[in-house]
């Protein structure tokens, strides 16, 4: 059963180990957890639904307007909504969640929505951490839409290597549906447990081993689109030059312009071999040379990711095993990586010729920069957990830590300078109350021309849920304007939601935002589609 109050699967918990516990009591003090809210005084809360009384027969017994079904579909996953939920002031529920099982259902959906005046919100996996599915507190009944029943794999063209899913299929059911063909997506992005395709699509998001596969972008092939104006077809064709690509215009577009039900994408055989590898290297400078060096290459890697020194030293420190990383850390000394060494984790994948070249040409440049290879265990440590790290702030909140990411990309002669200036406005945001907040950054995604930059940071919960969100509210804000300010996106691969849409503009422009807007009002003339998403 999954969690009504936090991250995936009850029955799953990721342990801190003693020496984490040390490692952040130490630079950040002793936290003090605050009191969860039980789930059936939540649902206790929750009000009459506003849907008209004659919803249930026109809607066919879509629509579940019980209590827990619309607790459950009520927030995403960013700290405000898991303070929200773990204190169980949520604020605004949904009137109902509907369970559309075909187009057609969508598409009665829409007609009920635009006949009585509904906002509707789609709702994939829940996994937003930028305010996507929140409910706003309006005078008009909210219905959300939950894609979960369109799972399948409903046609696989082996020869254009093209496959047809349901928008509402996880990352675990596309993968296991695809391999059982002998293919595979190859996007993984770390809420790859829960997250679905079409919340991929529709958000922009971008796998870990999208070196080799591509951001959502180059995977999505076409499909289909229910608005309030009709059905949008979206073919696959290879590439044109005729116009606009409207594909692009649904990409990213976050459930602003209709609900996205069938999704083709670029399927690719599965590969012969694939491995993850570590290196370390001295110092931060001499390891992001090595990886832009890797990149403007083409090296082919399928994924890479560089630590800086703190975010090194913190999953050491987490790591458990004490002995172990001892042994490590007193060899990487003797080679030269002590004290300021930077992990790097890199992915080969393809056939054993492919990976065999891309490991010696890889391994090569490391040397040039002082990098340390140190073999696959780590990396296949890495692989093991690289979908179980959120349940990480689950273990945190029990300590009374509060986590959260910021991130960002930016063209490689700002690299330092933008992760710097997001790194000081996080460590030093919560001086006046005298707080200190633990930051750590790493590269997660590069690009010939830049790569993106993955901040966290952690700080001790207040004594209420009102000063912890309050916390929040200030380090997300000061640091997003931060970002936008000094040539950063507002995000690189969680989207836009409800969170990041004033920052928007800054990035866009005023005439690139009035084409959104545009594009809305032209397909949603009422704003009745997740209104207050992506365009404030």
């Amino acid at each position: 059963m999954r969690r009504w109050n936090g991250w995936g699967d009850e029955t799953f918990n990721l342990a801190l180990p003693k020496e984490g516990k040390g490692f952040l009591t130490e630079r950040i003090g002793i936290g003090q957890p605050l009191a969860d809210a039980a789930l059936q005084d939540v649902c206790d809360k929750v009000p009459e639904s506003r849907l008209p009384a004659s919803s249930g027969s026109a809607l066919g017994g879509l629509v579940d307007t019980s209590p827990e079904a619309r607790v459950r579909h009520a927030r995403g996953q960013s700290l405000a909504d898991w303070l929200a939920m773990r204190s169980g002031e949520f604020g605004v529920f949904p009137d109902g969640v509907a369970r559309p099982r075909s187009g057609q259902d969508v598409q009665t959906l829409l007609r009920f929505a635009r006949e009585n005046n509904v906002h509707l919100i789609p709702y994939g996996g829940g996994t937003s951490v930028a305010g996507h599915i929140n409910p706003l507190a309006v005078d008009k009944p909210v219905l959300t839409v939950d894609m979960g029943e369109m799972n399948q794999l409903t046609d696989l063209d082996t020869e254009s290597q093209i496959a047809t899913f349901g928008a509402g299929t996880p990352g675990p059911l596309v993968e296991s549906q695809l391999r059982a063909h002998g293919y595979t997506l190859g996007h993984f992005p770390q809420s790859f447990e829960l997250s679905t395709i079409g919340g991929w699509v529709a958000s922009r998001s971008s796998g870990q081993q999208s070196l080799r596969y591509g951001r959502i972008e180059q995977l999505f092939a076409g499909g289909r689109v229910e608005t309030l104006l009709g059905t949008l077809n979206l073919p696959t064709i290879p590439a044109s030059s005729a116009g606009p690509d409207i594909r692009e215009v649904i990409l990213g577009s976050e459930g602003r312009l209709g609900v996205i039900t069938e999704v083709k994408v670029r399927v690719s055989r599965l590969p012969e071999q694939e491995s993850f590898h570590v290196v370390f290297f001295p110092d931060w400078e001499q390891a992001r040379a090595a990886c832009q060096q890797l990149v403007q290459n083409r090296t082919q890697l399928s994924m890479l990711r560089l630590s800086n020194a703190v975010e090194t030293e913190t999953q050491l420190a987490l790591a458990g095993h004490p002995r172990l990383i001892a042994l490590l850390e007193r060899y990487l000394s003797l080679r030269g990586a002590s004290a300021a060494k930077c992990m790097m984790t890199f992915g080969l994948t393809g056939s054993r010729r492919q990976c065999k070249s891309a490991l010696a040409e890889a391994r090569q440049v490391c040397a040039e920069f002082g990098g340390v290879y140190t073999g696959t265990h780590l990396g296949a440590k890495w692989a093991e957990k690289r979908f179980t790290m959120p349940y990480l702030r689950e273990a945190l909140w029990e300590l009374g830590y509060a986590v959260d990411t910021l991130e960002t990309a930016t063209d490689w002669d700002n690299v330092d300078n933008l992760l710097g200036l997001m790194e000081n406005s996080l460590r030093h945001g919560l001086e006046d109350e005298g707080e200190s907040v633990h930051v750590f950054t790493h590269l997660s995604h590069f690009y010939g021309q830049g790569c993106s930059i993955y901040t966290t940071y952690v700080f001790r919960v207040a004594d209420t849920y009102e000063k912890t969100l309050s916390r929040w509210m200030s380090l997300k804000h000061s640091t997003s304007e931060l970002i936008v300010a000094n040539r950063g996106t507002i995000s690189h691969q969680h989207g836009v939601g409800k969170d990041h849409a004033p920052y928007l503009p800054i990035e866009k422009g005023e005439l690139g935002m009035l084409a959104i807007r545009s594009l809305c009002n032209t397909l949603d003339p009422d704003s009745l589609l997740n209104p207050g998403t992506l365009v404030d």
